[in-house]
């Protein structure tokens, strides 16, 4: 107990959970209400993510003891928003059923288990840092917009770094919270705490909606989430096999489809908050922020839209900043890491150059295509050799 109540173990979980409701959450209220969900659907939806990511997180972290943080897909509920439109809300349960079950295929056929063992750490750590660039970048958005909230955070994140360096992110958060309090800057008058109710809604199957949405949102879920999230724990040096937690997000999606659980994957920023040095110097140990993180999702499934609008109470500034500061270590460490090697070096500049770019081509984003890029580049010189040998082989024979 004493080894779980830890400050930098609680307060990466906290930020982790933080910048992911924040940046994202309201995405799943357009997905909701473009379905058709009413208050109490939308409440419900929140209560099934909450949960599904609280069961996954911690289950999978303490079965492998690696930091396995599992999120919504983001990308997915920006393609319910549209895809969703015209569709009756039993209709779009069927639509999360079918996607669950191809990713729970997925996982148990092992099919993304062998395609991710051909992924080269270069890459993976190019990609990392390629995903993680905006977040340093707004940090200094952020700065120029509340330059002493944001200063302060900074110059006490310099200074806490060299003084206690495992307190530095909660340190950082707690100045920055003070500050935000001091200027009036979090609303939290209008805040009535309840919980949230399950609401079961039973699926109906449609042909056009299976391949015009549900496809799409399996796609999307595996690309630009479960690919990335893999390749996180792979640049942080965890050999977790990808199988097993592949089947386990889809397995809960399949569990939690009727109540509003729409996809469930790896989450990959989010997830590199608990990677970093500042959740624990002991790579060992930093599976015990994930936990944390799962307890947090596990009040926001109880409280649903409550904790959603808890989290929309900080300001926008303050959650910019304290995202930046706690993935500056990982963004350095993983952009070290794809540089080191000059013999891949060009590949994996490719592939942090276009995930950072935000390239979005057929609905998939730019860390798939990153990976794409850099796969290919890399694979280019050897395919090219093997060319040339082949021509002088034929080339003697007929001599």
């Amino acid at each position: 107990m004493r080894g779980l109540l830890n400050l930098s173990h609680i307060s990466a979980g906290f930020v982790a959970v933080l910048v992911g409701y924040t940046s994202s959450a309201v995405i799943i209220f357009q997905a909701a209400a473009a379905a058709g969900a009413g208050t109490d659907e939308i409440s419900s939806w929140l209560w099934a993510l909450g949960i599904g990511m609280a069961l996954t997180s911690i289950g999978l972290s303490l079965r492998y003891r690696t930091p396995v943080l599992t999120a919504w897909s983001t990308p997915g509920a920006a393609l319910l928003v549209t895809g969703l439109a015209g569709l009756s809300l039993n209709e779009a349960v069927g639509v999360f059923l079918f996607s669950s079950a191809l990713i729970t295929l997925c996982g148990v056929t092992g099919w993304f288990d062998r395609l991710m063992r051909h992924l080269p750490s270069p890459l993976a750590a190019a990609m990392l840092a390629g995903v993680l660039f905006q977040f340093g970048l707004q940090l200094f958005d952020a700065l120029q917009q509340q330059l002493l909230l944001v200063g302060a955070m900074l110059a006490a994140y310099l200074l806490v770094r060299q003084l206690l360096p495992r307190y530095v992110i909660p340190v950082t958060l707690l100045i920055g919270l003070l500050i935000a309090g001091g200027q009036g800057l979090l609303q939290v008058e209008a805040l009535s705490w309840q919980l949230a109710k399950p609401i079961w809604t039973t699926p109906e199957f449609s042909i056009t909606a299976l391949i015009g949405v549900g496809i799409p949102l399996f796609i999307v879920t595996m690309a630009s989430q479960n690919i990335p999230g893999l390749a996180v724990l792979r640049a942080n040096g965890y050999d977790t096999p990808a199988s097993p937690l592949i089947t386990g997000t889809g397995l809960t999606g399949l569990l939690l489809a009727p109540f509003g659980g729409f996809a469930f994957n790896l989450a990959a920023i989010t997830a590199a908050i608990c990677m970093g040095r500042e959740a624990d110097p002991d790579p060992a140990r930093r599976y015990l922020a994930t936990i944390w993180a799962g307890l947090f999702y596990l009040l926001t499934g109880l409280f649903g839209a409550t904790v959603a609008a808890l989290f929309a109470a900080f300001p926008s500034e303050l959650v910019m900043a304290i995202a930046g500061l706690a993935l500056l270590g990982t963004i350095g460490n993983s952009l070290g890491t794809a540089l080191a090697d000059t013999q891949s070096r060009d590949a994996a500049l490719l592939c942090f150059l276009v995930t950072a770019s935000g390239l979005t081509l057929g609905g998939v984003g730019s860390a798939f295509w990153g990976l794409a890029v850099g796969l290919f580049a890399h694979h280019l010189p050897g395919a090219i050799r093997a060319a040339r040998g082949t021509e002088a082989g034929v080339g003697a024979e007929r001599r």
